[in-house]
């Protein structure tokens, strides 16, 4: 059985996701987050980073994985799913879910922060950060061009991003004439998992995501 820490967001919905498409068993440990309580003490000894997701799975001894996309390997390896077993397969699975990581989250992190939760807009910053997020759009939108999917087969680099880029609008960004992306949005978004995974952690109201997120930014 495995634990699942987790709260509404991308980074906790790529991890319902794919317990869902993998078909593990596991247990909801919802935090509240406006309430500070991945800054407890208890959940620290879990994920020093006071960050979610995390998870203990109770069959690998107790085994603490925090880190969306380490978790998200660690459940590939432990089913032998979602990510090819050759060298090169692996590999590009993994270095799109890098991409993910190092450049979607974070710069779209970066548009909502100035665009829904800064007490001041700063239009020099959204439009800075609008615009990378519509750049690397732009770059997913290239490979998917050529394959369904981000990697080739479905694999842990489509459930990485799919939860960041469904939500573009949240940080006024238009996929307009992105046509390959919008395929890949609506293919993603089709499949039971996906949709289950969703609703295990169904979106937040709009005005109390923002209060939360200004709490944790302050």
């Amino acid at each position: 059985m495995i634990e699942f820490y987790c709260a509404e967001t991308p980074n906790a919905w790529k991890i319902s996701i794919a317990l869902e498409e993998l078909g593990l068993p596991y247990t909801l440990r919802r935090l509240d987050l406006m309430q500070g309580e991945q800054k407890s003490p208890e959940y620290l000894t879990l994920n020093p980073n006071g960050r979610i997701p995390a998870i203990v799975d109770s069959e690998n001894d107790n085994f603490v994985v925090f880190e969306s996309g380490a978790i998200l390997v660690y459940l590939a390896e432990k089913t032998g799913r979602l990510m090819p077993q050759d060298v090169r397969g692996r590999t590009t699975t993994i270095q799109w879910l890098m991409f993910q990581m190092s450049a979607i989250g974070p710069m779209m992190g970066q548009a909502g922060v100035f665009y829904r939760y800064a007490p001041e807009k700063i239009p020099y910053a959204i439009d800075r950060y609008q615009r990378e997020v519509r750049r690397l759009f732009e770059v997913v939108d290239g490979q998917l061009a050529r394959q369904e999917y981000l990697a080739g087969d479905y694999s842990i680099a489509d459930i990485a991003t799919w939860p960041w880029v469904q939500g573009h609008d949240w940080v006024g960004v238009t996929v307009d004439g992105l046509t390959h992306l919008q395929r890949w949005l609506g293919v993603v978004g089709s499949r039971p998992a996906v949709q289950r995974g969703m609703q295990v952690l169904p979106r937040i109201d709009p005005a109390a995501q923002v209060e939360s997120a200004r709490k944790s930014l302050a």
